[in-house]
This record gives structure tokens, sequence and C-alpha cells, in this order.
């Protein structure tokens, strides 16, 4: 053995572990390979009310490269929590592993998923002003609201589900969009229950609801 080689078998000459394993060689359990095909789900994360809370979810998706939809957040009935609401077309695995990831981060109180959920997007359309009466049809046809008009453009305000705002900016094409903006849904859980599962909703969680080490990623 020359100097600065370590003893024990050439790299050729070792014996390979069985199983299948992971490309930093962690052994693989059972491992699913079944086909899984992307799926919408809207996921209510109700957070900490403080700078920074944002760009670490954002983050969280990004670093483990998430499709994210709309990504909205506000304030709720108790100035210390906001609302998070997370639209993300992953497949089933992976956003069950984007909920448990959520709900390690210390500022989160608490994730999920609305399967049954009232929903609302905003869309702030800008078209050219040419036909005036037409697009004040279609604006009332969606229940809409002109926030602008004038000789050039008009900008209207349409309010309603995906399907709704959808059909309204095809209708609204003819008269060529100038320029538009899309809030991201907005979603609470229907019914009495609420939309955040902790022991009472919105408000300031106890020390036992929440952590204060940091939590790193699995």
């Amino acid at each position: 053995m020359s100097q600065g080689e370590l003893p024990g078998d050439a790299p050729q000459e070792r014996t390979t572990p069985d199983g299948e394993r992971t490309t930093q060689g962690i052994p693989v359990e059972n491992a699913d390979r079944t086909p899984h095909e992307p799926k919408r789900a809207v996921l209510s994360a109700l957070v900490k009310h403080e700078p920074g809370v944002l760009a670490e979810v954002s983050g969280l998706f990004s670093r483990r490269q998430y499709n994210i939809e709309s990504l909205t957040v506000g304030q709720t009935i108790d100035d210390n929590l906001a609302r998070m609401t997370i639209v993300v077309e992953e497949s089933r695995p992976n956003i069950d592993q984007v909920k448990k990831q959520l709900e390690k981060r210390i500022p989160v109180i608490s994730v999920r998923e609305l399967d049954d959920a009232v929903q609302r997007e905003l869309v702030i359309v800008k078209v050219n002003g040419d036909s005036p009466d037409q697009v004040n049809a279609i604006t009332e046809m969606y229940n809409g609201q002109t926030l602008d008009a004038g000789p050039r453009s008009i900008t209207v305000e349409i309010t309603g589900d995906e399907q709704r705002i959808d059909a309204a900016i095809d209708a609204y094409r003819q008269f060529d969009i100038r320029e538009i903006t899309r809030t991201g849904y907005a979603a609470l859980a229907r019914g009495e229950a609420p939309t955040a599962q902790v022991t009472e909703p919105n408000q300031a969680p106890t020390e036992a609801q929440v952590q204060t080490e940091t939590i790193a990623d699995d």
C-alpha cells in the first residue's frame, strides 16, 4: 500500500448492498413505483403574522421544486395570525409531503387540504375602449364592475371561481386585452367547521401548540 491510500478492497472489488437505494445510498423500503397523475389541491395554512413567514413558506416550495399555481395571504380576525391559501398541482405523494413539511415550519400553526371549500378569485382586466357598450354588457353578464373607463381603455373587475374567471377572460379577448392580473384563490371551509384545525380557531397558539426550535427538512 503506497502512501495516501486507504486499506481495503479496490472500489470495483467491493460488495454492493442489496435492495434499492437513493442517490445518497440510503435504503428505500417498499418503493412505490405506481405512476401518480398530477392533481390540483387547495391548502389553507394558518401562520404567525410576522416578517419572513411568506419567504420561508415560498422558499420551501422552491427548494423542493413544487409547482405553485397561486399563493395568497391575508389577515384573520386575530391580528397575530395570517391565512395563506396555496394552490398546488402535484402528484398525491408530493401533496402529502408538502403538508408534512409545512406543518414542521415554526410559523405555521395549522395546515389543511380543502376538499370542499368556498373559493373565490378576483381578476382585473384592461381592454381597448373602442366598444364600451359591448364591454359593459359582458361585465354585467358576469356581475362585474367597471373600475376605470376612458376613450382608449376600459378596466373591469370580475370575482368568482376559476371557471367563471376563465370564461370572462375569454369573453374579453375580442376587445384585445391590454393587461390582466389575477389574485389567486382565497378559500374557507364550508359550513360551521373551522378552516384551521387548532384548539381555538384563529387565536394565538399556546406554547404546547407551536414548537420553538427549528425543524429541518426531512
